[in-house]
């Protein structure tokens, strides 16, 4: 069968809704570090409205960090793709002309560097996950350590890192007289944009301080939330879609109707007119960023690790059951005591909406995709508000339950005693730690300070509270303690 082509496109699947823009006339203003299935389905979406309103300045070129996956899918389709809104049993398909092309990193360095210094780009955005910052999640500052961060210290000739290419662009933009680009990050991680100001500094701080300087005044890292839920594509999504279109398309992304964009009004050029493409500016992006952290992700993630272990596969089967719900729920009441709701959000509206998301079967959302790199996202997602509520006296039981989840899932074997692998670059320390009593073990996840902040470590109620619900873990499993609530 064919790829997905413009060529393709215009012989095939009149119904599909497509660019309806020139694409040989639009402009790379966007450069995007992480060109995975969030990318696609989010940011790349919001550029694509931009170029179908008119302003052709904002092309996206994607660069992958690592593997050329998303390079293989995409080139030979012309960077085209499907992006697929499923509600229950509707769905809305659309053709997606945003990606102009898609770099890999490691290939040739020099060419992403490149691109990132062009003058027409304004943009740069990023989904790196956590990881790819390279900053140490306790102190915030540069992993030193790491093999691909210590080459950058070393030289910029040819980058390893996300801050690395910014930097070594950033550089190149300085001597040619051109101004900074925006480097937008759309990470799940707090005060994401201080974050990435900071590596990029650092880094600049060890080359050339006057670089440095130059960035410090005129570059701009807002702050963002960002929020979509993307399950990961299956062979199966593919052949549907293919029988459909008439033609394959191996990069189609699969998402729900809800999307949402809010970006700290700080930019360093030109931008598209986000406000009109329904993008949130905002002064003040932390009370959004909290409450989607504590809320929409700290559910995930406890149900991911409860359902995970209990083996159920997906989180709307997860929510189908009324103790589940019943824990997700007391979750929230714990988190919201913790927030600032920002003006606009309705904190009861929006816990029914995340329910109902939740709970869509036209997702296939998987437990352990979710379950992916959890010592990356716990400190934000749980641990974080664990510490908020017992600086306030408060307790702390259902987020407890979570926590202790994680820790059971670093064994990697579920309840029925099947085996898994646990997907997390800490994974072979964590698996070490995951011996012995419950006593034992929480003891030893204490001590992890790359995931255990010193507040939380040194709580004899928090480890109580963690102990015994491990112990109701390794005895009963996972339904078993979810039928308490």
């Amino acid at each position: 069968m064919d790829r997905l082509t413009d060529t393709a496109l215009a012989h095939h699947a009149a119904d599909i809704e497509r660019p309806g823009y020139d694409r040989s006339a639009v402009k790379t203003g966007v450069v995007h570090l992480g060109v995975g299935a969030f990318h696609r389905a989010h940011q790349a979406v919001w550029f694509d409205d931009a170029l179908r309103s008119g302003d052709l300045r904002w092309g996206v070129l994607g660069a992958s960090l690592r593997s050329a996956d998303v390079h293989d899918q995409l080139a030979p389709q012309d960077g085209l793709y499907t992006l697929l809104v499923r509600d229950g049993d509707q769905t809305q398909a659309r053709i997606i002309g945003a990606v102009q092309g898609v770099l890999v990193a490691p290939r040739d360095p020099g060419a992403l560097v490149q691109a990132l210094a062009d003058e027409d780009v304004h943009l740069v955005t990023l989904t790196i996950t956590e990881k790819g910052y390279k900053l140490d999640p306790v102190t915030g500052r540069l992993l030193t350590d790491d093999p691909d961060l210590a080459a950058d210290l070393t030289s910029l000739a040819a980058p390893r890192t996300a801050p690395g290419f910014l930097t070594a662009a950033l550089a190149i933009r300085r001597t040619r007289g051109l101004p900074p680009f925006t480097a937008i990050s759309c990470d799940n991680i707090p005060e994401n944009g201080k974050r990435l100001r900071a590596a990029v500094l650092a880094l600049a701080e060890a080359h050339d301080p006057d670089l440095a300087a130059w960035i410090a005044a005129n570059g701009a890292f807002p702050q963002t939330m960002v929020d979509r839920i993307v399950p990961a594509t299956t062979p199966d999504d593919i052949a549907a879609l293919s029988a459909r279109l008439g033609v394959e398309d191996r990069a189609m992304v699969k998402t729900e109707p809800f999307r949402q964009w809010v970006i700290e009004d700080r930019f360093a050029g030109p931008r598209p007119d986000f406000a009109a493409l329904g993008v949130q500016l905002t002064a003040e992006v932390a009370p959004w960023e909290e409450a989607k952290l504590r809320l929409l992700n700290g559910a995930h993630s406890a149900m991911a690790y409860l359902g995970g272990l209990a083996g159920i596969d997906f989180i709307h089967q997860v929510v189908a059951r009324p103790d589940a719900v019943s824990f997700v729920e007391a979750l929230w009441d714990e988190a919201q005591t913790t927030l600032t709701p920002p003006p606009g959000l309705d904190v009861a509206a929006y816990r029914r909406e995340l329910m109902a998301r939740f709970a869509n079967p036209a997702l296939q959302h998987r437990t352990r995709q979710i379950a992916m790199d959890g010592s990356q996202k716990l400190p934000q997602r749980l641990l974080a508000t664990a510490a908020a509520r017992l600086d306030a006296g408060l307790g702390i039981d259902a987020i407890a339950l979570g926590v202790a989840a994680w820790i059971r899932w670093q064994g990697g074997v579920d309840d029925a005693g099947a085996t898994f692998q646990v997907d997390d670059p800490l994974a072979a320390t964590t698996a070490a730690l995951a011996v012995g009593d419950a006593a034992t073990q929480v003891k030893a996840f204490m001590g992890l300070r790359a995931v255990v902040p010193e507040r939380l470590a040194g709580d004899v109620g928090f480890r109580a509270a963690l102990t015994s619900w491990l112990e109701k873990l390794m005895t009963d499993g996972a339904l078993a303690a979810l039928a308490q609530f």
